[in-house]
């Protein structure tokens, strides 16, 4: 065991979006850092996105390839979110968190107490403040998304309007099998992601069948793939995180449990961490509760209703939309969203809603057939 020749402000462990930002912030408010990650330098070939007024002014217009102004969300009918949407750059934006000044380690973390780490290669570190933004491991305990792309050129769909998400049934899957949603956003000037995805599922979808559904949706709208387009794969837990004052990003509590997003909250939060500040009040943890909750409703919900489920979400005001999806301490406005939602369902829906949303056991339906697993 060997130990690191200077002490530093702060330790970041996991250069994720997360980690990185956290990193960045820290030297921008004048701490001495050390960041730790397996490959430091690794490209982010993820993508990205946020609501553009969620996103920091310290992070640069640059790291935008795209902006919607107005996107769309199909649940059984059309609705447009009256909220710009984002989707960065993934390489400018790891790009645009400059480490330029910390001391960073590439190395996998084997142990973290409160003011140190230890390294696999036993390089031991302290710091007056330690951070784990590793993310979360995954788990048969713990609901994930999944998802599968295809990167095509913009000429290829044109008239395909920008989707947030887009329920319709012209997947090919069975009528009672799990439901998954295409998710279709550019990327740029030039180049469009199309993407089938299984918003939460214990277990969630496999990438081979939301593969097919995306080919089988992508052919009735008359989109031709030819095999060589690039792809991306998801696979991540929506919730599992630990929020308090030594996490940060996922592994923080900072997904949202109905979206998967945490970068943009990340990127929000960093400065306040940075600066000592608690990102955690009792509000904050309030609203992780709720989210949870949420969780467990959309989790219990029959394949049919997840529809019906996000016209009532769609159909809210803006304000309490955002406030869902964006509003980490905000605890008023966040129930006053969910007290609307609930009463905007049909009265069917809302007895399972509340049961869940209460912790009662409710059989999950948002999960694969065993003939599917075989």
């Amino acid at each position: 065991m060997t130990t690191g020749g200077t002490a530093a402000d702060v330790i970041v462990c996991g250069l994720g979006p997360a980690g990185r930002a956290l990193a960045h912030r820290c030297l921008a408010h004048g701490l001495s850092v050390i960041a730790i990650d397996p490959a430091p330098d690794r490209h982010w070939s993820a993508t990205y996105a946020a609501w553009d007024d969620e996103l920091p002014q310290w992070v640069p217009h640059e790291v935008v390839a795209a902006t919607i102004d107005r996107p769309t969300a199909w649940g059984t009918r059309a609705h447009r979110i009256d909220r710009a949407y984002v989707v960065f750059d993934a390489e400018a934006l790891r790009e645009s968190l400059s480490l330029s000044g910390a001391r960073v380690i590439a190395d996998r973390v084997a142990e973290i107490g409160d003011n140190v780490v230890r390294t696999t290669a036993g390089t031991v570190l302290t710091a007056d403040r330690v951070f784990d933004a590793r993310g979360i491991a995954r788990s048969p305990a713990l609901a994930e998304q999944t998802a599968a792309g295809v990167v095509v050129p913009r000429d290829r769909v044109a008239g395909l309007e920008p989707l947030f998400m887009d329920w319709r049934r012209d997947n090919g899957a069975e009528a009672a099998a799990p439901r998954s949603f295409l998710y279709a956003v550019p990327l740029g000037p030039d180049t469009v992601l199309l993407e089938e995805t299984c918003l939460a599922g214990r277990p969630a979808l496999d990438g081979a069948t939301l593969r097919a559904r995306l080919e089988h949706r992508l052919r009735a709208r008359g989109i031709a793939l030819t095999g060589d387009e690039p792809v991306e794969r998801v696979r991540f837990p929506v919730h599992g995180g630990t929020p308090g004052p030594s996490t940060f990003g996922a592994v923080g509590g900072f997904t949202h449990p109905a979206t998967g997003y945490s970068v943009a909250a990340a990127l929000a939060a960093a400065d306040a961490v940075a600066a000592g500040t608690s990102v955690w009040p009792a509000s904050a943890k309030a609203v992780y509760a709720l989210r949870a909750a949420g969780l467990r409703a959309l989790l219990a919900l029959p394949p049919d209703d997840l529809p019906v489920f996000f016209d009532a979400f769609f159909a809210m005001p803006a304000r309490a939309q955002r406030a869902y999806l964006s509003g980490r301490a905000d605890l008023t406005g966040t129930a006053a969203a969910m007290r609307h939602l609930f009463t905007g369902l049909p009265p069917r829906l809302r007895r399972r809603i509340a049961v869940a949303t209460l912790g009662f056991p409710v059989r999950s339906h948002i999960r694969m057939p065993s003939s599917i697993m075989e």
